[in-house]
């Protein structure tokens, strides 16, 4: 294909299954421009929890909020996923995304609605999940590594109490996109995992 037409890989899936560095990889293997949409959600959230209204944070959002160190908190992915829920913040948020999506030279997004909402009609789509104490025990041991003790139990809970509420909202529940590949990293190797991710890829890109 041209490379200066958009071609827009969208990747979705629950908290720690492995969608952010299968995003990385698929965008440097293509050289494609990655937009992890999460951070728009943890910025809002951030500010959230520094006092300011959710909405009108997402609507001043800018690219150096992005930058934040704190965003990938416990805390602020929590606040995230609450803010994620007032469809006036992912309104404000909307825009932002389909533009970085449909950019010239294309574009890989990962998030939880980015086939379904953002880019329906996004040339790939995968949908990256892998069991919840999997994904605790991922992101359990992040956590570790950055000085964080929090209990695994606790890890846990959350986790389950995000999936819950990422699946059960009103506004752009978590699912799978329609012809989504469905990618379980539940017992599969980093590698291993990539490696479909960009084969999968590689067909489309070449159909």
């Amino acid at each position: 294909m041209d490379a200066t037409q958009p071609f827009t890989v969208a990747i979705d899936g629950p908290a720690a299954a492995g969608k952010g560095t299968i995003s990385r990889a698929v965008s440097e293997q293509f050289g494609l421009a990655h937009l992890d949409t999460g951070l728009l959600y943890r910025a809002v959230g951030a500010q959230v929890l520094d006092g300011v209204e959710p909405v009108a944070a997402a609507r001043a959002l800018d690219q150096t909020a992005l930058e934040n160190p704190l965003l990938r908190t416990a805390e602020v992915a929590q606040a995230a996923s609450k803010v994620a829920v007032i469809q006036e913040v992912r309104d404000a948020l909307f825009d932002f995304q389909r533009a970085f999506a449909r950019r010239a030279g294309g574009a890989v997004l990962d998030g939880r609605d980015i086939g379904t909402v953002i880019c329906p009609q996004a040339e790939a789509k995968l949908f990256v999940t892998a069991s919840a104490p999997v994904r605790a025990e991922r992101r359990w041991k992040e956590l570790q590594a950055r000085g964080d003790d929090s209990p695994y139990e606790d890890v846990l809970a959350d986790v389950e109490a995000r999936d819950a509420r990422d699946s059960a909202r009103a506004a752009a529940p978590l699912r799978a996109a329609e012809g989504a590949l469905v990618l379980d990293t539940s017992e599969l190797t980093i590698k291993a995992a990539v490696a479909a991710a960009v084969d999968y890829v590689a067909v489309l890109r070449a159909g």
